[in-house]
């Protein structure tokens, strides 16, 4: 998917800031973002529907998305995959997503982890929840 409406100037997560699991991700992503080449927005931050409306909040709830610097979008495991070969401590990750044939597995793992994350955290709308 191309985003043409916002082209961000760093590349950019979207994540479901109301998700403990989720958040928890995020936290991690940020301490391994040792550049602070990304940003991260909640889908439910106002920003992301304004800068991203070819994403529907229905795909954004359904997985995590990373728009590039150049507009392209990625959902899912393939936005893992692609921090995998942006984050260095992620290198080994990279390797396991990179094996031939190997995607449709990742992709149903990813989605029957994105489908129960709820169950494994639980929400944060009790305003007790934050990214560190």
């Amino acid at each position: 998917m191309i985003i043409t409406r916002h082209i961000p100037s760093t590349d950019t997560v979207l994540f479901d800031g109301q998700c403990r699991f989720c958040r928890s991700q995020v936290a991690l992503l940020r301490m391994l973002d040792f550049g602070n080449r990304f940003t991260f927005f909640s889908l439910h931050d106002p920003i992301v529907l304004r800068d991203y409306p070819e994403i529907s909040t229905d795909e954004l709830l359904s997985q995590m998305y990373v728009i590039d610097r150049v507009g392209s979008a990625r959902g899912g495991v393939d936005a893992v995959k692609y921090l995998s070969r942006k984050l260095p401590l992620l290198w080994p990750l990279a390797g396991l997503l990179h094996i031939p044939g190997s995607m449709p597995l990742w992709r149903y793992l990813y989605r029957v982890v994105a489908r129960n994350r709820m169950r494994f955290a639980g929400r944060c709308d009790d305003g007790h929840c934050r990214v560190n």
